[in-house]
């Protein structure tokens, strides 16, 4: 008898392994450089309109965020910024891209059950040489029978991914941590859509719960192999 679910999909920041908490501790670094030119709260506020504006120009990751930390620098010490200050960015960047990788809790045990009878795929989106060094550290790489690293996370691009694996989108689930990027474009494309929200949230991957029969919030990867049975 064929399964209803025939493909799994994973996030990978935030959802297999930890990744927000470095950006917050580095955001927090920042905030100690520039406290002479600016309060942490309003350093913040400026840092994130940046980012906003810039995802279109260089995409989601660590070289944007640093990027947009120099933009913001610039801009509150009004062109001002000493060069050490540049220079200690560049430094906490290189080393958030350098920091070993730290899985979260179940996640090995997961994928691995699943891996058994399943069609796995990571669709993560970021820079492409930092999420294939991460997933190559992460000692998970040969469980997935897909790797999807892609500019941004929209129901077309799940529709794509989805029509290459087997059973199409009514077959597939997206498992994530966020509920604008992993579950609600999952579900518009026709699949399930899993939601494990972390502590840690950047404040542009917010949004609200869809209500949807195919949508399933857990509370850690443990949980997920049993729901994935129950599914069937």
């Amino acid at each position: 008898m064929t399964r209803k679910l025939q493909t799994i999909g994973f996030d990978a920041d935030d959802t297999l392994w930890h990744n927000e908490r470095f950006f917050q501790l580095t955001q927090q670094r920042f905030a100690d450089l520039l406290a002479d030119h600016a309060d942490a709260e309003h350093l913040d506020a400026r840092l994130l309109e940046a980012e906003h504006r810039n995802i279109g120009h260089y995409g989601f990751g660590v070289k944007g965020f640093v990027l947009s930390m120099i933009e913001t620098a610039i801009e509150v010490t009004e062109g001002r910024v000493p060069g050490t200050v540049i220079g200690e960015i560049l430094k906490a960047g290189q080393d958030m891209l350098a920091h070993p990788i730290e899985l979260l809790p179940h996640a090995r045990e997961a994928v691995e059950e699943l891996a058994e009878g399943h069609h796995l795929v990571l669709i993560t989106k970021g820079d492409l040489l930092h999420q294939e060094r991460k997933l190559a550290q992460s000692g998970l790489g040969e469980l997935f029978d897909a790797v999807e690293i892609v500019s941004d996370k929209q129901p077309g691009t799940y529709s794509r991914i989805f029509a290459q694996t087997p059973g199409g989108a009514e077959a597939a689930m997206m498992v994530g941590n966020s509920l604008k990027s992993d579950v609600r474009p999952a579900i518009e494309a026709g699949g399930w859509g899993v939601y494990v929200p972390q502590e840690l949230m950047w404040t542009l991957e917010m949004a609200e719960k869809p209500v949807h029969p195919r949508f399933v919030e857990l509370p850690d990867l443990g949980a997920l192999p049993g729901l994935v049975a129950r599914i069937g």
